[in-house]
């Protein structure tokens, strides 16, 4: 049997999620890599700058291969070229690394007050068709994709965030990494999570979501 197309799946339950999910999803990928390189041009490395990365094309920071990927299996990732030896400070390396991640906690916190926002005063009567509905649709899966990202990405496993993290500040880490066994470990260790974990990340955000979006609402004493 010939699996699903995920964008046909999508298109066909709601082209408002469809439209949510590929604006979020690209939108939060370049602001991630663009958070990393300004983390790193803080640091002193002026490598974002000088290869063209500070900019916010999709297509500089995602490349083709992965917008591709993303069209036919709903699968993407990005990339911000940085050298460590510029940076000034020990930590530099944990700091750039960690900015991606932050970015994207402050852009799901965002969406979810936003989410919030316009289910207390969204003018709900009075707006045409299904856009109520569609709007918090769309604050939902910004941050359904942010909570997802930040979770994916903190994974102590290379390429992700995490490894850089960790391994600026546990040698023990960094060595083996750098071993001869490292590459081999972090590709078996990425294989695992990927099927793992990444299929129930984005589950685990949704959950996340909405249950920051149902607190906050109770936090606020509203009452639908």
């Amino acid at each position: 049997m010939i699996p699903h197309w995920w964008a046909s799946d999508l298109w066909h339950h709601s082209l408002a999620l469809f439209v949510s999910w590929v604006f979020w999803v690209i939108f939060s990928i370049v602001l991630h890599e663009l958070s990393h390189g300004w983390a790193a041009l803080r640091a002193g490395d002026p490598t974002p700058r000088a290869t063209g990365h500070m900019t916010w094309n999709p297509l500089v920071h995602m490349g083709g291969f992965s917008l591709i990927m993303f069209a036919l299996v709903g699968i993407c990732w990005g990339a911000m070229p940085v050298n460590p030896y510029n940076f000034r400070k020990r930590h530099d390396d944990a700091v750039v690394a960690a900015a991606g991640p932050a970015m994207n906690l402050g852009l799901g916190i965002v969406a979810c007050l936003l989410a919030v926002a316009w289910v207390m005063w969204g003018p709900q009567n009075s707006l045409p068709g299904d856009l109520y509905d569609n709007l918090f649709r769309f604050f939902r899966i910004g941050a359904a994709v942010n909570l997802s990202l930040l979770i994916l990405n903190l994974i102590p496993v290379p390429p992700l965030d995490g490894s850089r993290i960790v391994a600026s500040f546990v040698p023990a880490y960094r060595q083996l990494m750098d071993s001869e066994k490292g590459p081999m470990l972090a590709m078996v260790g990425f294989i695992i999570i990927f099927y793992g974990v990444g299929g129930r990340t984005l589950t685990w955000a949704i959950d996340g979501a909405d249950w920051i979006i149902l607190n906050l609402l109770r936090a606020f004493n509203f009452t639908p």
